[in-house]
Order: structure tokens, then C-alpha cells, then sequence
């Protein structure tokens, strides 16, 4: 067995969408990575296959958001149903605030092989058939052991390290971390199939029924992904579910008249919903299944996990790069912990929805479904929630702005006079946006905007938004005149008097918590 040798690069276990999201965002700063998987494979079984407003968003910081766009079938919502009856629709289409109003399908094998082609892109590779197996992280410094297909150990001290190494992760359970959840145990049947159906290609359509809940999700080319629950213990990697069963069960649950015309594959799975007690103990993460499990149901668990990675890593690589202090990195834990707690819960709703059967609780929900259709509720609170635009840190201090981020490093408005596109925040730093309100600019605007560009720190990246902006970015800015501090990950910091620019200049030293430096 060799020495234990220490490198000061970044340790990321586990090369699902998640640590290859970490790994991207740190590369593309000049963060040395290294990946290791034990060797999941790339089984066709890809139960993750949609991809929300926001991801696809903040997905345009590593520059794959195009590549999935040409892979993916967009969907302009999400109906419900019960007992064939639309109750309401969650509509991505009428989202005021995002750049990308819709949501894709795409199965997780095609979304990894997007971001295998940026990491190599990127300069880095994934290790396979390496697994972590075990990790000592009491001297301030991980210290883990590697061992190699055919056998080899290596014993390894990186500087840090990101668990994303699944629901069963040994990064976990070696930091000693607790996994506990709510009480939901459901499991579910799934399959992409072929289908003939009257049902629209455009949504994807939760039934319910007395005897329980069935998804579709139309992928394209005739082909959709079904989910519905089944009884435990039923079905086995062995014994996988027959095409028999989804067409008994499309028959008598789902809405409109579909056929199921073969399988693609099919699976069973079994949920219990958990969550780690930390999301970061010294130099050691968790992100995605290894931090948090959460019900299918509304398709949040993989991008509840790459917001994990973008989350952390902007923040990472700004400490490894001397631009914050290690305390910034705090804030991951308890911003996105409190985060999966709150899908958590919205998705044991949606999931305790779909499974109630009793003639009193069915009336119950479907008239509550449809009042709140009715009134908009349904899509100013469920529309926002399943598409992740309303997630936001500290309560409603750091609500997410309606922004684009690019791949590409720097602030920028190259839109015309009156478009109303979506300005571009910068990708590493904090930006400073000159928001001069809905009505007409003040008198002094233009002395108030060379004031502030005079007093914020050299290179601060600064957007004026004299010129016409969506008005989802207006909504969230205001009617008055402002200075908006804005999070590399697009979260608003602190909306500020356009008049004392010396308060944001004080808040973006504090935002870095910059280290005194020889």
C-alpha cells in the first residue's frame, strides 16, 4: 500500500448529473477536479427525465443548456386529472419570470452524457471502477482510501471533498452523518414505453384515480415515461413489470384513451423519503441523493440535487481561489438543507394527493384542485413550486431573480432598445444591477448611476438597466428605483437606496468575507 499522499485538488465521488455538474463549475474556473465512480454504469432504467425552468437556467453556467434543449421534447406543463376530469394545469408556458418557459424531458443517461462531453471538454475526466472506501475526516483534512478495479488501494488526502455518491452513499455514512425523513414509503412502478394516445404531447399529465396515481410524461417520438404506484415487494429486478400491467393500469386510471405499444424497459423502486441532518462537516459535502431523498413525485430530485452543486461550488471555488473565506461555505448547508426540507414536504403532498380513495377525501381534493385553478392560485403557487423558480435562501431575503447566467465569464446587456431581453449576470462574481424603476428614470439618474459605478470596488461587474426589461425581472426589482446586489447564482443579496452606494460596496466586502492577505 502506498503513502498517504495529500493533493490539494478537489475530491468528487460519484459521477451522476450531480458531481458532474460540481465538477464542470469548478474546472471552468481552474479548479483542479478529480472524479471517481465506482461503476454505476449507464443502465437504460434512467428513472430522472425532466428538467425545470431554473435548472435549465442555472444549467447555462457550464454551457450545456443548448446541447440538452437539442436532446430534450419541451413540455409547456403539467395537467391533473381525476378520474379522467382536468382539475387544473400548472402551466411552465405562463411563467412571467424565467428565460426558458417550459420544462424538458430528457432521460438522466442523455442529460449525463451532455455533461460528460463539457467535463472532457473542460479538460477533466471520470475515473471508473474507483470506489471510496472509507474516509477518516477528524484531522481537519479528509483523508479516504480508493480502491481500483482488480484490487490496488490508494490512499489519498484531497483538499476537499464532494459526496455525490447516491442514496446509499459511503461518504456519508463514513462522516457519521444521520439520514432520517417524514414517513412516506411508496413504491412505484416505471417504464418508457411506446404509446398511442389522445392525450396531449405538449403536457404531462398526473391521473388520479380511487385505486391510486399514473403519471405520463410524453419524451417524444411517441415515446413516454409512465410511473404509478404499486403495491410493495411486488415486482423485482427479476420479475420486472409487464406491459400487461401498465395497459390494465393506464386503462383504468389514466385520463383519455392511450395504448401501450411496447416497453423500452421497465422497473420498480421503493422511496422513503430522507434527508442528512448536515450537508458539510469541515472540508467534506454531501449533495444530491447522498444528502437528500426525496418522493418522484413532480420530478424535483435531480434538480433539487444540481442546485445542491451550484450552490456549492460557486462558493467553493471562490474560497479555494482566495476570493471568500471558508465561512461562506456554511451558508451551503444551511440554505440547501432548508431547501430539500421544503420540496420534501411539497412533494409528500403532491404524492399523499395522488393516493387518497376514500369518497370524502377525492371530493375534497378535486374540488380544492379546481378552486384553486380557478382563482390562479394554482398557477402562481404550483407552477412556480414545480418548476423551482420559487426557491429562494433565508426565508424570502434571497429570493432567486429572474436572470440569465452564462457560461461565459462577465456581466452583459446586448439586448436593443426595447426588447426586453434577459440580462446576464456575471458567472464567478457578484453583480450590481442600476435598476432605475418602471416609470420613467429620475432627473439625476444618470449622476445617481456614475455615483454608484465610482463607489463600488474596482471590477465589480455592473448592469444598467436603463433599457427594457422582461417584466418578470421588473416584478421582482420593483416600481422604484434601486440597487440590486446579485449572487453569482442569480439569488438576490440585498436590494439597496440607488442614492448611498456606499452601503452596497460595504455589503460586497462583507459578501466575500475577504481574507487580510501578506
Amino acid at each position: 500500500m502506498s503513502e498517504l499522499r495529500k493533493q490539494s485538488s478537489v475530491l468528487v465521488v460519484g459521477a451522476g448529473p450531480v458531481g458532474l455538474v460540481v465538477a464542470c463549475e469548478l474546472l471552468q474556473r481552474g479548479v483542479e477536479v478529480r472524479v471517481v465512480d465506482a461503476g454505476r454504469g449507464h443502465s437504460a432504467h434512467s428513472r430522472a427525465n425532466v428538467v425545470w425552468p431554473r435548472n435549465l437556467e442555472l444549467l447555462d453556467r457550464i454551457g450545456v443548456t443548448d446541447d440538452l434543449l437539442g436532446t430534450g421534447h419541451r413540455l409547456a406543463g403539467t395537467a391533473f386529472y381525476s378520474r379522467g376530469r382536468r382539475l387544473a394545469t400548472a402551466w411552465m408556458s405562463k411563467l412571467p419570470d424565467s428565460p426558458y418557459p417550459f420544462a424538458l424531458t430528457i432521460s438522466q443517461n442523455d442529460t449525463e452524457r451532455v455533461l460528460r462531453r463539457r467535463l472532457a471538454a473542460l479538460g477533466g475526466t471520470v475515473e471508473e471502477g474507483v470506489r471510496l472506501t472509507s474516509l477518516d475526516n477528524t484531522e481537519g483534512m479528509p483523508a479516504v482510501k480508493l480502491e481500483h478495479d482488480g484490487g490496488r488501494i490508494e490512499e489519498l488526502q484531497p483538499g476537499w471533498l464532494v459526496g455525490a455518491d447516491g442514496a446509499h452513499s459511503t461518504v456519508r455514512k463514513e462522516l457519521g452523518i444521520a439520514y432520517d425523513g417524514p414517513p412516506v414509503d411508496v413504491s412505484f412502478a416505471i417504464t418508457d414505453a411506446r404509446l398511442t394516445t389522445s392525450l396531449s404531447e405538449d403536457l404531462s399529465h398526473y391521473c388520479y384515480a380511487p385505486s391510486g396515481a399514473i403519471v405520463l410524461g410524453p419524451m417524444g417520438d411517441g415515446v413516454h415515461r409512465i410511473a404509478l404506484n404499486v403495491p410493495h415487494d411486488v415486482y423485482d429486478e427479476h420479475n420486472p413489470p409487464p406491459r400487461e400491467m401498465f395497459q390494465q393500469v393506464v386503462d383504468d386510471r389514466a385520463a383519455g384513451r392511450s395504448r401501450v405499444e411496447e416497453l423500452l424497459w421497465s422497473g420498480s423502486f421503493r422511496v422513503r423519503v430522507r434527508i442528512a441532518s448536515a450537508f458539510r462537516t469541515g472540508r467534506c459535502f454531501l449533495a444530491g441523493d447522498a444528502a437528500h431523498v426525496i418522493s418522484p413525485a413532480g420530478g424535483q430530485g435531480m434538480n433539487t440535487g444540481m442546485q445542491d452543486a451550484f450552490n456549492l461550488a460557486w462558493k467553493l471555488s471562490g474560497v479555494i481561489l482566495g476570493e471568500f473565506a471558508e465561512s461562506i461555505l456554511d451558508s451551503y448547508d444551511t440554505e440547501r438543507r432548508a431547501v430539500s426540507h421544503d420540496v420534501a414536504r411539497s412533494t409528500e403532498l403532491l404524492t399523499k394527493a395522488g393516493l387518497v380513495n376514500t369518497p370524502a377525501k377525492v371530493a375534497l381534493r378535486d374540488a380544492a384542485f379546481m378552486a384553486a385553478d380557478r382563482t390562479g392560485l394554482f398557477q402562481r403557487k404550483v407552477a412556480p413550486q414545480l418548476g423551482q423558480t420559487a426557491v429562494s435562501y433565508g426565508g424570502d431575503r434571497h429570493p432567486r431573480l429572474p436572470l440569465k447566467v452564462s457560461g461565459t465569464k462577465g456581466a452583459r446587456d446586448t439586448s436593443p432598445p426595447g426588447s426586453g431581453s434577459w440580462p446576464v449576470i456575471d458567472r464567478d462574481r457578484h453583480t450590481v444591477l442600476l435598476w432605475p424603476g418602471t416609470r420613467t428614470p429620475p432627473s439625476d439618474w444618470q449622476r445617481t448611476r456614475d455615483r454608484a459605478r465610482r463607489a463600488l470596488p474596482e471590477g465589480t461587474p455592473v448592469l444598467d438597466l436603463t433599457r427594457a426589461v422582461p417584466r418578470g425581472l421588473a416584478r421582482a426589482l420593483g416600481p422604484g428605483p434601486a440597487l440590486a446586489v446579485v449572487r453569482p447564482d442569480g439569488h438576490l443579496l440585498a436590494r439597496l437606496e440607488p442614492g448611498r452606494p456606499q452601503e452596497a460596496a460595504h455589503l460586497l466586502a462583507r459578501a466575500a468575507h475577504k481574507r487580510s492577505r501578506p
